[in-house]
């Protein structure tokens, strides 16, 4: 099962959803954690958490969209699956439009829910992936100096040693030459073009 089968949460304001969605996927092997609204779940969670949320698009208080554009505001890793009933279809499809995972008509049936589920719990862990990775492109990429930094960029376009002694003069050849080399081993990286991608990449 996907490691982040427990970051699963359950948001409805009817009771009885809750039990029945709990218990299913409790049977299921998942550890689910449920609210009766927004806010009691926006108050208590690790909005930093990979995981999944079940979030009913009408509740009393907060609705789902506003759960779902505050998860957005923090730029929450959490994958949101929205239930919604009939006349709230074309709120869930503005809402996939906006980033979230999918939605289900309810009542839905089991078997899809669990398939959705299954499915958005490894897209969690892959934007838990990606996360990861890129804290660990900034905390490399802050090992370096702010030089070195100028310096990287202009060996990621691919430009030599001299050109960019002269786009940052007074910069000697051999100065250059010494910062280039910390570069790649603050980076762990080995050429120009590993470089690039890894600035890309990560957004630096």
């Amino acid at each position: 099962m996907n490691t982040l089968a427990n970051n699963l949460y359950v948001l409805d304001d009817d009771e009885a959803v809750r039990r029945s969605l709990g218990l299913l996927l409790l049977s299921r092997g998942y550890a689910v954690q449920a609210f009766a609204s927004g806010e009691a779940f926006l108050a208590s969670t690790d909005l930093q958490r990979a995981g999944c949320v079940i979030l009913d698009l009408r509740m009393a208080g907060m609705s789902g969209l506003q759960v779902f554009d505050a998860l957005r505001a923090q730029d929450s890793p959490l994958v949101v699956l929205l239930l919604s009933g009939h006349g709230d279809i074309p709120m869930a499809v503005e809402a996939v439009q906006n980033g979230a995972f999918g939605w289900l008509e309810k009542p839905c049936n089991d078997e899809r829910l669990l398939d959705s589920i299954a499915k958005a719990l490894r897209q969690a862990e892959d934007i838990a992936v990606r996360r990861q990775a890129r804290q660990a492109a900034q905390a490399l990429w802050a090992k370096l100096t702010p030089r070195e930094m100028q310096v990287a960029r202009l060996v990621a376009e691919g430009k030599p040693n001299k050109r960019i002694a002269l786009e940052l003069a007074p910069l000697e050849l051999r100065t250059v030459e010494t910062h280039r080399a910390h570069v790649f081993a603050k980076l762990g990286l080995s050429n120009s073009h590993e470089l690039d991608r890894f600035l890309r990449e990560h957004a630096l």
